[in-house]
């Protein structure tokens, strides 16, 4: 009985140390996450006071036109759905080792030509098979857009940080020629593609201006998340992104899984032109670059790639980015704070995995 009693105290004690450690650990990757976030703030309200303005009134405007009005909550939901589906693709990538950032460019192939195909559609078709075919045309543009770089990897071993920074200025000269030579709408004075009608794009949800496409978002971050630390095949990529000199001892085809990093990453880019297109824009113009997919790299980087996170901040960035429009209206100040931010969250991070970097070598 008392040995009983012994082998219980010590299981109990192992899962409540067991939890302690998994408390420890969710604790530090918070405060890992949330020390550049904070500085950031701390920095930013202080440029903000140099420049003569009140740092707690301008955040207090972001916060109130970004996630309390409801004109603006609907805008930063809409704004999270192509940049949910951006960070999905990212938490394939960077985890694998593969530094896909080119993720510009291949919004905006897959967009241009999801905006030209549409109207096309629309009159033969609707509904689910009118998005669900718009939706696979633009993963599977960006996908093959992509494999430029990653043919130029696998089988040259040349960087893809410098081949996909490339193809995305590629990308976006050949797509406003596209625009002005081939889908060109004759109806207007700008160059532009033929409009998706209103009637046609995605369903509405709760009577609001919310698309469904934010659901995809959600669906596409949780589902890579699950993919990852739930299957073999994300066992793979993780192999590859920790060791790959493993992963080809262990017989691992690199050339293969170079490939499916590549298209699956730039394939939800795509995706997410095609649901801003379906759902908001319906209009692709000369010229067009969103620039959203850099600003999304931080944001995964400090979720640690996983989904709750990456949500979280994904939609404090959204608030921030339609807040902060307004906010710098008010305050009279260009509306520069998102990217300045977005670069000191930068800076804080690498710092702070400096600081890391040196606590382990120490230990």
């Amino acid at each position: 009985m008392s040995a009983l009693h012994d082998e219980t105290t010590v299981v109990a004690a192992e899962r409540v140390s067991a939890i302690e450690g998994r408390l420890t650990r969710i604790g530090r990757s918070m405060a890992t996450a949330m020390i550049p976030v904070i500085g950031a703030f701390v920095i930013g309200g202080l440029l903000l006071a140099v420049l003569g303005r009140n740092p707690f009134s301008f955040y207090g405007n972001v916060i109130h036109h970004g996630l309390i009005g409801s004109l603006g909550r609907q805008e930063t939901l809409i704004r999270m759905a192509p940049l949910l589906l951006i960070a999905a693709g990212l938490m394939i990538a960077f985890p694998a080792g593969i530094w896909n950032l080119g993720t510009d460019g291949q919004y905006v192939m897959g967009g241009v030509i999801v905006a030209d195909l549409g109207p096309e559609l629309a009159p033969h078709f609707s509904g689910f098979v009118l998005f669900t075919t718009l939706f696979v045309v633009g993963f599977a543009v960006a996908a093959i857009w992509s494999l430029i770089p990653a043919i130029l990897k696998a089988w040259y071993g040349i960087n893809e940080i410098i081949s996909t920074l490339m193809l995305t200025f590629i990308g976006l000269r050949f797509s406003a020629f596209l625009v002005k030579e081939y889908f060109y709408d004759r109806e207007t004075t700008v160059p532009q593609t033929r409009v998706l009608a209103v009637a046609d794009r995605l369903p509405r949800m709760f009577s609001s201006r919310v698309h469904i496409g934010l659901v995809v978002g959600f669906v596409a971050v949780i589902a890579v998340h699950f993919m990852m630390r739930n299957t073999a095949f994300g066992l793979r990529l993780r192999i590859v992104g920790m060791n790959p000199k493993a992963a080809i001892h262990a017989g691992m085809n690199m050339k293969a899984l170079t490939l499916a990093i590549f298209t699956l990453s730039a394939g939800f880019a795509g995706l997410a032109a095609a649901v801003n297109i379906a759902g908001v824009d319906g209009v692709v113009r000369a010229e067009w670059n969103p620039a959203v997919g850099l600003l999304v790299v931080p944001l995964v980087f400090l979720a640690r790639f996983h989904a709750a996170s990456v949500i979280a901040f994904i939609a404090a960035f959204a608030v921030f980015q339609v807040g902060g429009e307004s906010a710098s209206r008010k305050a009279d100040i260009p509306n520069f704070m998102v990217l300045f931010m977005v670069g000191l969250l930068l800076v804080f991070m690498a710092l702070g995995e400096y600081m890391q970097l040196r606590s382990s070598r120490k230990h």
